[in-house]
């Protein structure tokens, strides 16, 4: 797709977008599209209605039987638009479970073309997008009419417009034409993750709304009252009392960087204000709907102009305050500099006047002048944390400082020129804005902040801070490029991956120009950069289009240097790395170093007790191709060596397997304990070896969340037994402690797919020891509920197998292998996976620990001779595990959040079928489960359970027996590395 548009500037016929066919070579043209926009905001319902006047224009040489128009507001109005799929796709599920309320849409559209009534066509796959077929064709240089009323529900701000309160962010709110350039129809839905394209031209807005409401807009303000009112307004004393009574600015968890544009957790830079009165916040009270139906409808109609621009935004609360300041530019034009903040926000915005101009002096410099007479930045809550561009001015969430505020607002103010009068197909080259952008965004940062240029990532813990880099962007980007997980710079940004969009499209994009800078020099460089401006200013520029900039102004075929635009992988050049010591861990300098850590360690268990050593890795991200880790300890009370290892080779490629790792892993520890007649105590220890080869799979689909590895292991595990045999001439009994081996070969197919909505895995394995296979499925999928939480269902069902004929012997020595329908006890676990504090008691706290496996019950039949359910032929089970409302959840009122959840088990196997079975042919158990550590500590009160469990547990359990049932499970197994890494951009 990226080389085809090379290929339509010489190819004498093409398709276009819309299956148009145009003939002949076509040169540079744009379509004029100029607005008249009446638009009345009610306050109550959150709605607009209003009209539209355009006078569009074809100067392209072809004959126009129709014209695609985008009703964005459409993208909210259900939950099968592509805007909400593609949320789901990234991970968020609020818009998806919104109600009616929360969504939008427009309609009450009537369009007329030259005052002839137009008939809208829908579009096949998108309910935001319809075609205008116009009864009348329209020629090349031709001019008409269009007009329509029209009504917007405005939604919930969930991505960059909408309503908070009453606050509100009018964007993308009105019937806008698509773009027909030289390469057809642009018709494209709306996207979360995914900007815009629209034609340039001429804006003339009336906005009528309640009259104490503060607007900001696009364009200039023709309101002479209004005008002086603002500028009263930012004359106005501020006074020291304003940190006392306005609430500081809410701190932003920094978390993943997405592609919406965030720098933040910086330093304060050193600007300083103009000191003096700020208004009481306290009078600008939050006004509820119920309060609003009563409020005076007084209001007043403002009117903006402005020119050569392709959107219009405007923005309204009825507690901003602001501050304007002129700025002269080189040229010696004026221009008015203006932000809009809330009282809440005045400790960071209060020099933001001056971050605006740094930003437009630093842009008019190194691209061209400014064109317009007004910037405006201003400070709204959205549906993401960061800023988003319209022409002239710029919506800026609530930043932690004011150095943050500084970064957001020099990139989004700089988005006037890349994306504003650059007007390039965002949808489809992103980097053209975003990454142009962020390669001036990184020579701000140089040359503001010199000394710290970074833009700094902070987890508030010292320790950690030390061995973290600062730059989050870089150490993620480094990442992803070591998992093979990237993706070119020139991919549309809506196939990115919700990561690779930042890390691509804005900071590979940011790295690529500066080795366009280098390749051609920074003077030539910078002189293209001004040749590309005034050539494609208030134009649509294409990817082709800044190529042929750069030949022209340096000379060079920069053929070699935009290829790497295509490709996937590093564009710099790996430096060779020194071997250094460090302590714990350390992510820094990870381009210089290979590191060594050494560090204490701990670990306990019911035999061992403490046990004390260290431990040597290098496990580090970017991670090494070859890992190894080695864990010696000492056990305080077995006084035996214990520990764990493991070393890996890994590999990765953009290949159909997408990583691969073959390893060896070891561990020593004590499992059980005996003692004899005379006190002497003997701890039973268990040796294992475990290689290892494991495959993940590529997806075609770099946003798909799904998953596929195939992991082959054996087991070779060496045990200490317990033998007793009678000495018959001395009448003494002779206790030994045999070793025995045993091996098993493990295979396992996995398919997972980690999607928010409705997440699923399916798990098929194969086991084969001495004397037998078994083979098991194990598959989950999780029902998410509106508020949170969910129901997961989990289906088990499994078969074993003898080698050769079955035996009394076989049945005894494959007894731990067999199919187990309730709890799983620590002896059951033949590959000593799991962990289990006391893998061998039977009495006491650590003898309720169990494994969830097989059935999966929670009821515990340890003392048996032969468990509940337990089968070497086949078993089948289903358990469910719901979560319970917050609002009927009794441990809601505790000042800690624990996770109650209500569990159901039921299953059959072989021997409920017999005719003389004791238990029926079914069994259950259900009750409540506590978890805790993103379910790594679970708790299971059984509460209710079929009668054979009530027959063992009166018979066995005479005391105590509520608190006797419960049971426990430790799944240090199930830790995934994301759930620690989640505070991090990867």
């Amino acid at each position: 797709m990226k080389k085809l548009f090379f290929i339509l500037l010489i190819s004498s016929k093409f398709i276009t977008a819309s299956g148009q066919q145009i003939t002949g070579t076509l040169p540079y043209f744009q379509q004029l599209v100029n607005y008249k926009l009446n638009v009345t905001l009610n306050d109550v319902d959150n709605t607009l209605d209003g009209s539209i006047n355009i006078d569009y224009t074809n100067n392209s040489a072809d004959t126009l039987q129709y014209i695609w128009f985008h009703l964005w507001p459409n993208a909210y109005k259900n939950d099968k638009t592509a805007f909400s799929d593609q949320l789901l796709e990234n991970g968020r599920t609020d818009f998806y479970f919104s109600n009616n309320e929360k969504r939008g849409y427009i309609n009450r559209l009537n369009f007329k073309v030259n005052g002839l009534t137009a008939r809208l066509d829908d579009h096949p796959q998108y309910i935001d997008i319809v075609k205008l077929a116009l009864p009348l064709s329209l020629p090349p240089g031709q001019t008409i009419n269009i007009t329509s009323p029209f009504h917007v529900k405005l939604p919930y701000n969930f991505s960059r417009g909408g309503y908070v309160g009453h606050t509100y962010q009018a964007t993308q709110w009105y019937p806008k034409p698509a773009v027909y350039d030289i390469k057809g129809w642009h018709p494209i839905p709306y996207l979360d993750q995914g900007e815009f394209y629209s034609e340039f031209g001429n804006f003339d807005v009336q906005i009528t709304l309640p009259k104490d409401y503060v607007v900001a807009a696009t364009g200039e303000l023709q309101n002479e009252n209004e005008k002086n009112w603002l500028v009263e307004k930012s004359n106005q004393a501020f006074n020291a009392s304003v940190k006392e009574t306005a609430k500081p600015a809410v701190k932003q968890k920094q978390v993943k960087k997405t592609a919406t544009k965030k720098r933040e957790n910086l330093k304060k830079p050193v600007h300083k204000t103009v000191k003096g009165k700020l208004p009481n916040p306290a009078n600008f009270p939050i006004i509820s709907n119920n309060e609003a139906k009563v409020q005076n409808t007084e209001t007043k109609t403002l009117h903006y102009i402005q020119n050569n621009v392709h959107d219009f935004a405007w923005f309204a609360d009825k507690k901003f305050l602001v501050r304007i300041d002129t700025l002269q530019l080189t040229s010696g034009r004026v221009i008015n500099a203006q932000a809009f903040f809330t009282p809440q926000g005045y400790p960071v915005w209060k020099n933001s006047i001056q971050f605006i101009k740094d930003a437009v002096r630093t842009r008019s410099e190194w691209l061209g002048e400014y064109p317009y007479n007004v910037v405006t930045a201003l400070e709204a809550k959205m549906g993401f944390n960061g800023g988003m561009e319209y022409p002239t001015i710029t919506s800026i969430s609530p930043m932690p400082d004011e150095k943050a505020l500084d970064f957001v607002i020099e990139h989004e103010v700089g988005h006037n020129w890349n994306y504003g009068i650059l007007g390039s197909n965002e949808r489809q080259h992103s980097w053209m804005d975003e990454g142009m952008n962020t390669y001036f965004d990184n020579r701000y940062i140089e040359k503001k902040y010199p000394k710290n240029p970074s833009a700094e990532f902070k987890t508030n813990f010292p320790f950690a801070d030390k061995r973290i880099p600062e730059d989050a962007f870089s150490w993620a980007y480094s990442v992803q490029i070591s998992l093979k997980k990237d993706m070119p710079v020139e991919t549309s940004s809506e196939k990115f991956s919700e990561l690779n969009s930042g890390l691509i499209a804005y900071h590979k994009t940011g790295l690529w120009m500066k080795v366009v800078q280098d390749y051609v020099g920074k003077k030539i460089f910078d002189s293209s950069l001004h040749e590309y401006f005034n050539r494609w200013k208030f134009k649509h520029p294409y990817p082709e289009d800044f190529k042929k900039v750069v030949e022209d102004v340096s000379g060079k075929n920069v053929d070699s240097v935009f290829s790497l635009l295509n490709k996937k992988g590093s564009i710099g050049v790996e430096n060779k790395r020194m071997l250094k010591v460090k302590t714990f861990f350390n992510f820094r300098d990870r381009d210089k170093y290979n590191y060594l850590f050494f560090s204490p360690a701990a670990g306990i268990n019911y035999y061992d007790k403490l046990m004390i050593g260290g431990v040597i890795h290098n496990y580090t991200l970017p991670a090494n191709h070859f890992q190894f880790f080695a864990t010696p300890m000492y056990g305080i009370q077995s006084k035996k060596l214990t520990g764990l290892a493991r070393v890996a080779y890994n590999w990765t490629s953009y290949g159909a397997i997408q990583r691969g790792e073959v390893s060896v892993g070891g561990a020593s520890f004590s499992v059980d304990d005996f003692t004899d007649s005379v006190g002497n105590v003997k701890y039973l220890g268990v040796n294992k070896i475990v290689p290892s080869l494991k495959i993940v799979f590529r997806e075609k689909n770099d946003r798909s969340h799904f998953v596929k590895w195939l992991q082959w292991k054996t087991f070779f595990i060496q045990e200490q037994g317990l033998s007793f045999k009678r000495d018959t001439i001395k009448q003494a009994d002779i206790i030994t402690y045999p070793e025995t081996r045993r091996y098993l070969n493990q295979l396992k197919f996995v398919v997972e797919n980690n999607r928010v909505l409705y997440p699923y895995k399916g798990e098929l394995q194969t086991e084969q020891g001495n004397d037998f296979i078994r083979t098991t499925f194990n598959g989950n999928y999780f029902f998410n509920y509106k508020n949170s939480g969910g129901l997961n269902v989990r289906l088990f069902a499994g078969k074993f197998l003898y080698l050769g004929d079955k035996t009394f012997s076989k049945q005894f020595a494959t007894d731990r292998y067999h199919l187990n329908m309730t709890g799983a006890n620590g002896y059951e676990d033949y590959t000593y996976s799991n962990y289990f504090i006391g893998r061998n008691e039977f009495k006491g706290a650590s003898s309720q620990q169990i494994m969830i496996r097989d059935g999966g019950f929670k009821v515990r039949t340890d003392l048996l001779a032969a468990k509940i359910g337990k089968t070497d032929d086949w078993l089948a089970a289903m358990n469910f595990k719901t979560d319970i409302p917050k609002n009927v959840n009794p441990l809601q009122a505790l000042p800690i959040k624990i996770p109650v959840k209500i569990f159901f088990d039921i299953g059959t196997y072989s021997e409920a079928w017999d005719k003389n079975s004791s238990t029926g042919k079914f069994i259950y158990d259900a009750g409540l489960q506590i978890s805790f550590l993103h379910d790594l500590i679970n708790i299971y009160i059984p509460v209710a359970y079929s009668k054979v469990y009530a027959d063992y547990f009166k018979s066995t359990i005479t005391e105590k027996r509520f608190l006797k049932n419960i049971s426990f499970s430790i799944d240090i197994q199930n830790f995934k590395i994301k759930n620690i890494l989640q505070p991090f951009p990867f």
